[in-house]
């Protein structure tokens, strides 16, 4: 006979029956240590309550997603290439999207598909350039102001982020210099066509003088270009990494999120030489490739439809809406208050100065049903409190203006 307890009940006395076990503290890297929150997951929880218009995030007008050609490239995939998509595949991406990859980016600079990684959308790939460059306690360099969510990338990766003194055309090359010389940074992260947050574009000419700073102190450039198909007016300017000398230089990121659709993630970076290498071993490390299906997709879409034409009617819609949303907003704005304009992408940037902290100004906007994005979070420091950034592209014309006179309710509170 078994010598066990006949009955899986723990005796009265027993240890377990005494109390029930306490949770596991697990151990959190410094990194995140007193992180509880960020800035998009804050943005996040404000859109999902009822009744909010939202000019926060940047997502493309759904109305005009050309839902039927994606879906038929969905449909040419599985019914062509159904094993492959389904399967495994190489951490560098499919062939197929790859070339069609290098194709557009051939436009200005001359790039091989074996020059493309492919990545999960651009914020994937920012995050890769971060955890394949930066050790804790090395200086990046950006603008003032920068894309929030490179500097929560840059940040989980250890990086001090410095801003670059920046006036209407966007950095300064000679505080750019100046600024190299006296930190040795990793990289130069830059956004200079319809910058996130600015909507600001810079200039032919100052992207010569950006470029041969870099080429003199020989510092690396990542260039993140989401935006630079969605132009309204003007003509294309080449992009920093396009410039003589800087291909081999620079990483430049791409995604298809602005002009397909921001629920395929899809993305890539193009560079040169053994970083791609590395950037390649940390993405297999991460997730070991993205999704197959939407590689295929997303390079089936790209070769057979018209791509730019779709592109140029979504452009039309977000002239007219960005126009729209400028002329109510200086309206209703303090005096001494500026509002950009920019020649494309998808934001304004307000400064509204008169002591107002846009911060504290959320909460009292979205009581009234109304979100924005307050400035602070696109400063990697000594945050312009007084600005915020307002999407145009995702609301039709009507909400627009209904969701302006919220704000304008949420700012006579202010003052009142």
């Amino acid at each position: 006979m078994s010598d066990l307890p006949t009955s899986a009940a723990p005796a009265q006395n027993s240890p377990v029956s005494a109390q029930a076990p306490s949770a596991v503290s697990f151990p959190v890297a410094d990194r995140y240590a007193g992180v509880t929150t960020t800035a998009v997951r804050d943005l996040l929880d404000v859109l999902s309550q009822g009744n909010i218009i939202s000019f926060a995030g940047g997502a493309p007008a759904a109305e005009f997603f050309a839902a039927d050609d994606i879906r038929a490239s969905f449909d040419w995939v599985f019914a062509n290439r159904p094993a492959k998509a389904l399967q495994y595949s190489s951490t560098p991406g499919e062939p197929e999207l790859r070339e069609q990859a290098a194709r557009r980016v051939s436009r200005s600079i001359p790039t091989t598909a074996d020059q493309i990684q492919v990545t999960t959308g651009s914020q994937e790939a920012i995050y890769l350039v971060g955890n394949a460059m930066i050790n804790p306690g090395d200086v990046v360099l950006v603008e003032r102001p920068t894309y929030l969510a490179a500097v929560q990338a840059f940040a989980s990766s250890g990086a001090r982020m410095i801003g670059i003194p920046s006036d209407d055309d966007g950095a300064r090359p000679d505080a750019l210099e100046d600024l190299i010389r006296e930190h040795n940074p990793k990289f130069v992260y830059l956004i200079p066509t319809f910058q996130n947050p600015s909507g600001v574009c810079m200039q032919a000419g100052r992207r010569k003088e950006i470029a041969e700073v870099l080429l003199r102190t020989g510092t690396p450039l990542v260039e993140d270009d989401p935006y630079g198909e969605l132009r309204f007016s003007g003509e294309f300017i080449p992009q920093i990494s396009a410039l003589p000398g800087m291909a081999h230089q620079s990483l430049l990121l791409n995604s298809i999120s602005k002009v397909m659709a921001p629920g395929i993630r899809v993305g890539w970076i193009r560079g040169e030489g053994p970083i791609m290498n590395t950037i390649s071993i940390a993405k297999e490390a991460i997730g070991l490739h993205s999704s197959v299906v939407d590689q295929l997709a997303v390079a089936r879409y790209l070769e057979a439809y018209d791509v730019d034409a779709h592109i140029r009617t979504v452009v039309e819609v977000y002239k007219q809406r960005r126009d729209g949303m400028r002329r109510e907003l200086l309206e209703m704005v303090p005096e001494g208050a500026t509002v950009t304009s920019p020649d494309g992408g998808m934001f304004l940037w307000a400064a509204l100065g008169n002591g107002i902290d846009t911060t504290a100004l959320l909460p009292i906007a979205v009581q009234e049903g109304v979100a924005f994005v307050p400035g602070e979070s696109f400063f990697a420091h000594d945050p312009d409190r007084s600005t915020m950034r307002l999407s145009y592209v995702t609301n039709p014309p009507e909400v627009i203006s209904e969701g302006l006179h919220r704000l304008g309710r949420a700012l006579e509170r202010w003052h009142g």
